[in-house]
């Protein structure tokens, strides 16, 4: 890290406030007749493809079981086919898998995501540079 650096990108971020830095982020939900497509369903849908399991997917984003299961079921409901199949638990236990379907649904997300990012990045820093600077806003 260079001298007077406080991150490891090489720039000298002296004399620059916490809102400076901080670079915003865009949240991108699709509403359909049947289903609303958002960065949480997209995360559950990364999470069983990481874990194979909805349990785990869901417990990882402090989500119950009973709410991971319901998510995966609308979505499952709302495509021709279903983004995630799961087996039951028991003896040998249970799993997930997101399906060639899911895995297309969430590239295309992160895809679109990506693209309204790019579009809107000039009016986003214009957004930005109209912020006070000195007061804190939370969540």
């Amino acid at each position: 890290m260079a001298a007077g650096c406080a991150n490891d990108t090489g720039l000298d971020l002296a004399g620059f406030s916490a809102m400076e830095t901080l670079m915003p982020r865009l949240k991108l939900r699709i509403q359909f007749d049947n289903l609303l497509l958002g960065p949480g369903k997209a995360e559950l849908l990364e999470r069983i493809a990481e874990t194979g399991s909805i349990s785990a997917a869901g417990r990882q984003m402090d989500m119950s079981y009973r709410r991971a299961w319901a998510l995966v079921e609308e979505m499952n409901a709302a495509f021709r086919e279903p983004l995630v199949q799961g087996a039951r638990g028991g003896k040998g236990g249970g799993g997930a898998l997101v399906t060639e379907t899911g895995q297309q649904v969430l590239a295309r997300y992160r895809h679109l995501l990506a693209a309204a990012e790019q579009a809107v990045a000039a009016d986003v820093a214009a957004l930005q540079a109209l912020l006070r600077s000195d007061v804190s806003v939370g969540k």
